[in-house]
């Protein structure tokens, strides 16, 4: 008896020790989904948000995630130009890289020298804000959108 009781107490000693000593991994909240763009944030310092604008009465702009690719269409009443892309993407903790195969005519013409866009990134479950900086680091504007499926 004083042995079987030895290695009940021997295995809850051992099992509360593996609980403090594997901390829980850190879970990334999950960009595959829909999205819809809500506003625009402004940066004149490089660090704080000091403006922002929301999207335009009738104007849309929706991006899709799902198994590494991205696709991502606009609509603006105001500009007659079709707007839209298709490529791939990745994300790490902070940051999303979105490498673009293809587009619409006024998106292939002003990708003409650039079609990998780098991103900070700040993710929620229901939203996320893709952050474009300049070449020494600084936020200039985002985009911040909301989870719509």
């Amino acid at each position: 008896m004083k042995k079987l009781l030895g290695l009940v107490l021997l295995m809850l000693i051992l099992i509360s020790a593996t609980k403090f000593a594997s901390p829980k991994p850190i879970t990334m909240h999950s960009i595959e989904g829909t999205w819809e763009l809500q506003s625009f944030y402004s940066y004149d310092d490089g660090i704080n948000v000091s403006d922002t604008v929301p999207t335009a009465d009738g104007y849309r702009q929706v991006k899709m995630f799902y198994n590494g690719k991205i696709m991502w269409s606009r609509y603006a009443p105001q500009d007659s130009l079709e707007w839209f892309g298709y490529g791939t993407y990745r994300i790490t903790s902070d940051s999303l890289i979105e490498t673009l195969e293809y587009a619409s005519s006024p998106m292939m013409r002003a990708m003409d020298t650039l079609r990998v866009f780098n991103f900070e990134l700040k993710l929620t479950d229901d939203s996320y804000s893709q952050i474009s900086f300049d070449e020494e680091g600084n936020r200039t504007f985002s985009e911040n959108y909301k989870r719509i499926d």
